[in-house]
């Protein structure tokens, strides 16, 4: 059994503050930490995250306790999710006596995809923010970024053989409950596209993907749109935020569209 450390030193940070100043937010910054993320396919993940954790000081307390976010990471068989962040949440303002409290994750995720022919499976990165605050109520927002292919509909209308497509990059912000995973709000996303991106890919998976986006062209505002409709039909997701960039293949520039519900 473990005792209390005793040293016999002052707890300055316990002592009276007496200017009477509350302090909104104050935690560490900038925590680079190894952890597990659920995947729905592949269970816990090893990824590594940067950490934004913060309290709210009452004003007649000095300093919060900086150490014990850190053992909060280090709490044994921990494995991060969208459901379970909440109830991190909760350890987090017990640990540090607080009534409020503010998280920020951001890491890459990583998932293995199957070439749709072939079969052969390669990894997928897609660059994830969790942002939650809990206090009288929870609050929590996913963000992700997703590359895809979209094909120009314009494109594929006025030329006699080909269409010109190109790599895109759609970021969704969504204000969500704890009943929806990450590996579902990608898959939303990537089923809206011309077509998915694949790590690995055979040659009868390339002449397969090439033709699925040729058959399945999209603006830029299709795209958004389409996303944006599957996000709305989801019960789990309260608001969201649209954005898609392509990166085009024929212009010197980019195609953006943005759809804003939070």
């Amino acid at each position: 059994m473990n005792l209390p450390l005793k040293t016999g030193l002052e707890d300055v940070q316990n002592t009276p503050d007496k200017r009477q100043l509350a302090i909104d937010k104050v935690g560490i910054k900038s925590l680079r930490y190894p952890i597990f993320f659920e995947s729905d396919s592949q269970g816990p993940i090893r990824i590594v995250a940067d950490f934004n954790m913060y309290v709210h000081l009452p004003h007649h307390v000095k300093g919060t306790h900086m150490s014990r976010f850190i053992e909060l990471l280090e709490k044994p068989a921990q494995v991060f999710s969208v459901v379970s962040i909440k109830t991190f949440m909760q350890e987090m303002l017990v640990l540090l006596e607080a009534e409020q409290g503010h998280l920020e994750m951001r890491f890459p995720f990583f998932l293995a995809k199957k070439a749709p022919v072939s079969g052969v499976s390669s990894m997928m990165d897609y660059d994830v923010t969790l942002k939650a605050d809990l206090g009288e109520q929870f609050n929590l927002t996913v963000k992700a970024e997703i590359p895809v292919t979209s094909l120009c509909p314009c494109s594929k209308k006025i030329s006699e053989y080909g269409a010109h497509n190109q790599r895109s990059l759609v970021t969704v912000e969504v204000e969500v409950d704890e009943t929806l995973t990450l590996d579902q709000l990608i898959s939303m996303v990537e089923e809206q596209a011309s077509s998915q991106l694949y790590g690995l890919l055979k040659r009868p998976d390339e002449k397969y993907v090439t033709e699925f986006a040729y058959d399945n062209p999209k603006f830029v505002e299709d795209l958004v749109r389409d996303i944006a409709g599957a996000l709305d039909k989801n019960m789990a997701i309260d608001g969201f935020r649209v954005e898609c960039e392509n990166f085009e293949s024929i212009h010197n520039h980019s195609a953006y569209a943005m759809i804003d519900r939070l």
